[in-house]
């Protein structure tokens, strides 16, 4: 890149944090919050094609998020079966590929089966939607070291190869809205060199502009990856 060429972010990651509490302002059922969460990923899904990003990954279910009251759960778990199921269609008509990292194969049959469906069916996408369901970035690390070090030497390269985001490009530009200040177990190894943006917005008011300003702002910054 030259000196007069602006960075550009390929791939985005976000911690899509403040439903509960947007929800709770507006003296609403959390399951309304997490609801209208649903709607603003589906606008910044259908804004990438006037973007830079080749892939957007989305924290949308950690594993620590199973200690949450079953009710709540039970929301999540239905608002992502209806997402899928409306917006796959969507997905298609935009050259989407999904893409989902973490131990989601332990989620409900029917569930699993709705993904491997919208798996094989969006494969041919030019851009990636990338979503964390039941993920921790600390067991994700784990599994990768055990199985580059069954196949032989562990090294940054044979981690890197077996973590879920091996088939993804580097990331660029990870952000977190609701004004809190920590990664939550989400890409920790990924994050080495990401630049990172903390915003006060809460998700449900996260915008396709928010986005293009957070990506304004990004190519704004020098990365030195270390260096001078």
């Amino acid at each position: 890149m030259t000196t007069d060429q602006k960075p550009e972010a390929r791939h985005v990651a976000i911690i899509m944090d403040g439903n509960g509490r947007w929800a709770k302002r507006r003296h609403l059922p959390r399951a309304i919050g997490h609801q209208r969460g649903v709607e603003a990923v589906r606008k910044l899904v259908r804004s990438l094609k006037d973007t830079s990003i080749e892939c957007l990954t989305l924290y949308a279910f950690s594993s620590e998020n199973w200690k949450r009251p079953e009710e709540e759960v039970g929301d999540l778990m239905n608002l992502m079966r209806k997402f899928v199921r409306s917006d796959l269609p969507e997905f298609l008509a935009n050259d989407v590929r999904l893409h989902i990292i973490g131990d989601w194969r332990s989620l409900a049959p029917d569930i699993v089966e709705m993904l491997e469906d919208a798996l094989a069916r969006t494969a041919n996408g030019s851009r990636t939607l990338a979503v964390a369901l039941n993920y921790g970035s600390q067991q994700e690390i784990a599994r990768a070291a055990a199985s580059a070090a069954d196949e032989g030497e562990i090294t940054t390269e044979s981690i890197a190869a077996h973590l879920d985001t091996a088939q993804l490009p580097p990331l660029d530009l990870l952000i977190r809205t609701s004004g809190e200040v920590r990664l939550s177990n989400f890409l920790l190894w990924q994050s080495a060199y990401a630049e990172m943006m903390f915003v006060d917005t809460l998700w449900p008011d996260f915008t396709p502009q928010d986005l293009q300003h957070a990506l304004d702002e990004f190519a704004g910054r020098e990365r030195r990856y270390g260096g001078r």
